[in-house]
């Protein structure tokens, strides 16, 4: 409702301004059959009384066509009537009703920004504020909440400071509202064997939430404009005690009186961690050690292989070299390398450039014509360990395999430090899986059962494997064809 919105942030004294986008999806809205979104966003500015407009804080509320998110609205605007009459602010305060959740946030972010990242075509934000401090995005979905749960994984696993999610903490528990991370409740008993137990299925639930790299709210857009913000969505569940509209307000106006009273960007504190709960966190000082252990067996391989002490050796059918030709040259493991680096070239480009010639010969959609090209492609990969050995010489069969395995696992320890760095869940996930299969596998053995390792231990099967067991976390198993259509999506 763009008019009536206008409407009544004018008549509640703000600014008001209206941006209009469009965006070409990558793949059609199947529910809608369109490949052109079309939106409007609203926004209203408090200007502050007792500054020059060089900082603002945003308050962002999501709204799609029906009732969905309708008493986030309504309490946002509540909120900017209250706001509008206190004198002590000295941020300017953005009222932000976007459309079309992400895409209605990622289009008046550029154009805030005066960039364009995702090729949104948009008219601009004729009005202004100050750089944006910190950023909250409501979700409501009913007038009385039972508990508020708080998202705060972002693009690619970043994470908010974590002074911001320390002060929702904190004034949920003075208002007497129960808060959540991830759906779970903290318990009381946290130093027994069931509270462990509880606070790791939740520290897991975040693992695997970062791992997916997809911002679980419209908080994920803003940290990519390094704007601290979270995501607090209302919860009205079976539990007997139930709250209004005005502990939320309270809460949210709490919130916003401790943001304008910041001097600096929120920078100290941490950004890397993991949640086991609310009131308590695992710094990146404790969790790192974890994967460089994970780690530590790929260099532990390395130097045994250096060394030429990985125990393997050739049939007796194999010639035995001389000194001079017990090492081969690079170039003899140019060609496999490249094979499998042309590979991740192929995953890269063929699936979505291939989408619309499946499309025209199969009855598949979009979305299931670009992951099937994937599978193709990655079926086809499992014969290129198996041919490897054949663009090798011969007679240096065995120290060809050493070295060429010896590339291998130096190439991915060096992937995983890099993907770890970005985003410690998905290289941790990776790294658990993969790992344990580079290390065993050699060319004697039972192949079958090595080949069946290195089929679990690709990322596609990792990521399927992962839905199933995020589901069971959640205490809400899918089935095959769910778990299919989430892999999907």
């Amino acid at each position: 409702p763009v008019q009536w919105l206008e409407q009544t942030l004018w008549e509640l004294g703000l600014e008001v301004h209206r941006q209009s986008f469009s965006r070409t999806l990558p793949f059609p809205d199947e529910t809608r059959e369109r490949y052109m979104v079309h939106g409007t966003n609203v926004y209203g500015i408090l200007r502050a009384p007792r500054a020059a407009s060089t900082e603002a804080l945003v308050l962002s509320v999501p709204c799609s066509p029906g009732t969905q998110n309708n008493q986030a609205v309504g309490l946002m605007l509540a909120l900017a009537a209250y706001f509008r009459e206190q004198i002590y602010w000295a941020k300017d305060i953005i009222f932000l009703v976007t459309e079309h959740d992400l895409l209605g946030t990622e289009a008046w972010l550029e154009a805030y920004h005066d960039i364009n990242l995702t090729e949104v075509q948009s008219l601009g934000t004729p009005g202004r504020a100050g750089a944006i401090q910190a950023a909250i995005a409501l979700e409501l979905s009913s007038d009385v909440v039972t508990s508020f749960d708080v998202a705060v994984e972002g693009l690619n696993g970043q994470l908010p400071n974590l002074d911001l999610l320390n002060l929702f903490h904190a004034f949920c528990q003075k208002n007497g509202l129960l808060c959540t991370i991830q759906g779970k409740l903290p318990r009381s008993d946290w130093d027994s064997l069931p509270g462990y137990a509880h606070s790791l299925q939740t520290l897991a639930l975040m693992v695997l939430a970062q791992a997916s790299g997809r911002a679980r709210g419209d908080h994920g857009l803003f940290l990519r404009y390094r704007v601290q913000a979270l995501t607090l969505r209302g919860i009205n569940s079976f539990r007997q005690t139930k709250h209004g509209m005005a502990a939320l307000g309270r809460t949210l106006e709490g919130m916003f009186r401790k943001l304008n009273n910041l001097l600096e960007r929120l920078h100290q504190s941490y950004f890397f961690y993991l949640l086991p709960s609310l009131s308590r966190f695992v710094s990146i000082g404790l969790y790192m050690p974890a994967f460089g252990f994970l780690l530590l067996v790929l260099v532990l391989k390395i130097s045994f292989g250096w060394g030429g002490g990985w125990g393997w050796e050739p049939g007796p059918s194999a010639t035995r070299l001389s000194p001079q030709e017990a090492r081969p040259g690079l170039l003899v493991l140019l060609p496999p390398v490249l094979i499998c680096e042309a590979a991740g070239l192929a995953l890269y480009l063929l699936p979505v450039l291939g989408q619309q010639v499946a499309t025209q010969h199969f009855p598949v959609s979009e979305a299931e014509a670009v992951v099937l090209t994937i599978i193709a492609i990655y079926v086809a990969g499992m014969a290129l360990p198996h041919n490897t050995h054949r663009v090798l010489p011969g007679a240096g069969a065995a120290q060809g395999w050493l070295a060429l395995k010896l590339v291998a696992l130096v190439a991915l320890a060096l992937v995983l430090v890099a993907l770890a760095l970005l985003n410690f869940s998905l290289g941790f996930l990776l790294a658990a899986t993969m790992v344990p299969a580079a290390a065993a596998v050699q060319p004697n053995g039972p192949k079958v059962l090595l080949a069946a390792v290195l089929v679990l231990a690709t990322p596609a099967v990792t990521l399927l494997l992962s839905i199933f067991l995020e589901r069971e976390l959640l205490e809400v198993p899918a089935g095959a064809g769910e778990g299919w259509q989430l892999f999907l999506a």
